[in-house]
C-alpha cells in the first residue's frame, strides 16, 4: 500500500521530489555499492543467553536510501523500547548511502520530555573504544555495550553529531515520532534549546539491543506502511506492533518476547519501489532486517497490498496470486534455514481506495485463501476477518478506518494487536 494516500499526487513533500531530480545519477550508485550487511548480523544478531540474560532487539526500524544531507549537525533521535534491559547497544547504519560517514560524538540518554534529558543519565556511547567512528559506505557499525538500563515503554533519547557533509543519507522516513535538529556538535546537552529544528524521520540509526533477564527472543513484525504506522497519531506509540508489544508485557509473569518494528511505508514483497524512500523489496530486505535482528524467533509476515494496488507482478509483469505466494515461499525458507518461525497475516481490505479494483480484489481473497490454508506458515493471524465490515468484507470497518479505506487508525491498530494469539509467538 502505498504509505501515502491521500497527500499530494506524487505522494510526498515537495523537498523530496527535488531530491531525487537532483540525486538521480548518485541513487544509482548508493544502491548499487550496497551488499548485504555483514556488520549489524556479525555485531548484533545472537539469541544466545549473554551474562544474566538474553540480548534482544528491543528497537530496530527498517532502513532505506534517499534520505537529505547532513553538515555539522547533532541529531537527536527518539527510541521506544519494547523490552527492559541493560547493556545496550545502538547501530548505526551507512548501509544505503554512497560514500564514507564521519561520526564525531554519540550519547543516550533518558528522555525527559521532548529532546530534553534526564540530568545525569546520559552516557558517551563508543566504538571500539573509541567516540568517533568512520562507516564506510554500505555498511553498519555496532557500538560497544553502554552502561545504561531501559524499562519496557520507556524512551531513550540517541544523539548523533555529524562533524562534516554526509551527502544522501540512509535512514527511515516516516518516524511517526520527533527528531530533533541542532548545528554543531550538542551531544552532551541534557537541555533542548540548541535543537530547534524537528524532523519526523531518522538518520543512521538502526537499531537498540538489550540484555533482558526475561525475554527470550524477540518478534519482528515485518510489513509496509500498516506496520510502519502510518496515521497512527505521531508519538504515541500507536502502530499495531506497540500494542502488541504492550500486550505482552500485560500478560502473567514477567515479559519473554521483545517486539520490534521492520515496517516500511510503500514496500512491496517481490519488486523494489521506484521511490527510494519505499524500500527494496521484501525478498531482498528480509535476510537483513528481519533474520539479522538478535534474539529473533518468530516473524509476523504482513505484506504484498502495494504488490496488488500497483499490480506489481515481477519482471514488470502483471501479479498474480502465485507470484506472491512465491515470493512468501521464499521467505519463509530463509526464514526455516535460520530457526526461525514465520506466521503469516492475511491481507486487509481496502475498497474505496485507490488500490482496489475487482481484479485486484481477486487476488487478494485467492492470496489470503491460501495464508489461511496453505500449510506453508507456522502459524497464521487473520487481520483481514479482524477488521473488516461485516456488512461489505471488502471494506475496512468504520470504526477502524483512518479515512483512506486502506490504512487504520489507532482503533484499527489495536484490534490488529488483538488478533494475534499470542500462544503463536515463541518464548
Amino acid at each position: 500500500m502505498s504509505p501515502h494516500m491521500g497527500r499530494t499526487a506524487a505522494g510526498r513533500r515537495p523537498w523530496r521530489r527535488s531530491l531525487l531530480s537532483l540525486l538521480g545519477a548518485v541513487t544509482g550508485l548508493a544502491l548499487a555499492v550496497v551488499p548485504p550487511s555483514t556488520a549489524h548480523a556479525a555485531g548484533a544478531a545472537t539469541s544466545s543467553a549473554q551474562g544474566r540474560g538474553t540480548r534482544v532487539s528491543a528497537w530496530a526500524p527498517s532502513m532505506t536510501t534517499g534520505g537529505p544531507s547532513f553538515d555539522d549537525r547533532t541529531i537527536r533521535m527518539v527510541v521506544h523500547s519494547s523490552i527492559s534491559g541493560s547493556g545496550a547497544r545502538i547501530t548505526l547504519s551507512n548501509r544505503y548511502s554512497a560514500t564514507p560517514l564521519d561520526i564525531g560524538a554519540v550519547d543516550v540518554a533518558v528522555q525527559a520530555s521532548g529532546g530534553e534529558a534526564v540530568r545525569g543519565t546520559t552516557r558517551n556511547v563508543t566504538f571500539g573504544a573509541s567516540g568517533r567512528v568512520t562507516i564506510p559506505a554500505g555498511t553498519e557499525s555496532v557500538s560497544d555495550v553502554v552502561p545504561i538500563s531501559v524499562a519496557a515503554g520507556e524512551n531513550l533519547l540517541v544523539s548523533v553529531y555529524v562533524p562534516g557533509t554526509t551527502g544522501m543519507s540512509t535512514w527511515h522516513s516516516d518516524a511517526f515520532d520527533t527528531t530533533y535538529l541542532a548545528a554543531g556538535n550538542h551531544t552532551g546537552d541534557d537541555g533542548a534549546d540548541a535543537f530547534g529544528t524537528t524532523t519526523t524521520s531518522w538518520y543512521y540509526l538502526a537499531g537498540l539491543d538489550v540484555v533482558s533477564t526475561t525475554a527470550r527472543g524477540t518478534v519482528v513484525a515485518f510489513g509496509d506502511s500498516i506496520t510502519d504506522g502510518y496515521h497512527s497519531s505521531t508519538g504515541t506509540y500507536t502502530r499495531w506492533p506497540d500494542f502488541l508489544g504492550r500486550r505482552l508485557g500485560a500478560g502473567p509473569g514477567p515479559q519473554r518476547l521483545s517486539v520490534v518494528d521492520a515496517g516500511i511505508g510503500g514496500n512491496r514483497v517481490l519488486t523494489d519501489v521506484p521511490n527510494l524512500w519505499q524500500g527494496v523489496s521484501a525478498l531482498k530486505r528480509f535476510g537483513h532486517d528481519a533474520l539479522g535482528l538478535p534474539g529473533v524467533k518468530d516473524v509476523i509476515l504482513f505484506e504484498g497490498i502495494n504488490d496488488i494496488g500497483n499490480n506489481a507482478g515481477p519482471d514488470g509483469q502483471p501479479l498474480t496470486a502465485q507470484d506472491l505466494v512465491d515470493g512468501y515461499r521464499t521467505l519463509i525458507g530463509e526464514a526455516h534455514a535460520a530457526h526461525v518461525r514465520v506466521i503469516g497475516a492475511t491481507l486487509m481490505p481496502d475498497e474505496g481506495n485507490g488500490y482496489y479494483t475487482p481484479a485486484a480484489e481477486a487476488i487478494r481473497q485467492a492470496v489470503n485463501r491460501w495464508i489461511r490454508t496453505g500449510g506453508a506458515f507456522d502459524g497464521v493471524i487473520d487481520f483481514d476477518r479482524a477488521v473488516r465490515d461485516p456488512a461489505n468484507p471488502a471494506a475496512l470497518a468504520p470504526a477502524y478506518d483512518s479515512g483512506d479505506h486502506l490504512h487504520p487508525g489507532d482503533a484499527g491498530m489495536r484490534a490488529m494487536a488483538d488478533a494475534v494469539d499470542l500462544r503463536l509467538l515463541r518464548a
